[in-house]
């Protein structure tokens, strides 16, 4: 190979590199856009959920059989470094119903209603510390399975079944 013929080559191999940058950039763009679409309707899914439910236990505060005189819905509390999210919280006199909604349930979500969730109410909600406290996941889809696991944790669970609720008690 020539002097030529070697500058040529690293010329094009030059050129051919730019293109494919370009190209990799162009992509990582669309792969960004879809993240951000597809993140989105996730997001949308979960509103979707969080009014059903709230919506309907706003018209009848009854879960397992207990009257709720009140339902706070997106409840964010702060205290001592520890900040938390509750999507709904079912009070009355001696009982409060902890409900986290997710469009779809996920083994980690029960781990997380029973591990930091539960502990963290417990210290940023002391006015709740002689109330019976239960717990509940409200979802429109879940598996056989982790059904099964909500339920031999304790979790109440709550599935839309058309425009009602069907409670499944612990």
């Amino acid at each position: 190979m020539t002097d030529n013929e070697l500058r040529e080559l690293i010329t094009s191999l030059a050129v051919a590199q730019a293109k494919t940058d370009t190209q990799l950039a162009k992509t990582d763009a669309k792969l960004n856009k879809l993240a951000e679409m597809y993140g989105g309707v996730g997001n949308n899914q979960g509103k979707v959920a969080e009014e059903f439910y709230f919506n309907s236990l706003k018209h009848n505060p009854v879960l397992n059989g207990i009257r709720f005189d009140f339902i706070e819905k997106n409840v964010t509390r702060s205290k001592r470094g520890i900040e938390e999210e509750y999507d709904l919280l079912l009070v009355n006199g001696e009982d409060v119903y902890i409900i986290e909604v997710k469009y779809r349930l996920h083994p980690k979500d029960i781990e997380r209603m029973l591990g930091r969730k539960l502990s963290n109410f417990k210290i940023l909600f002391p006015e709740y510390r002689d109330y019976r406290i239960h717990l509940a996941l409200a979802t429109f889809t879940l598996d056989d399975d982790v059904k099964q696991m909500a339920l031999d944790q304790g979790i109440t669970l709550l599935q839309r079944r058309g425009e009602v609720i069907e409670t499944l008690a612990a």
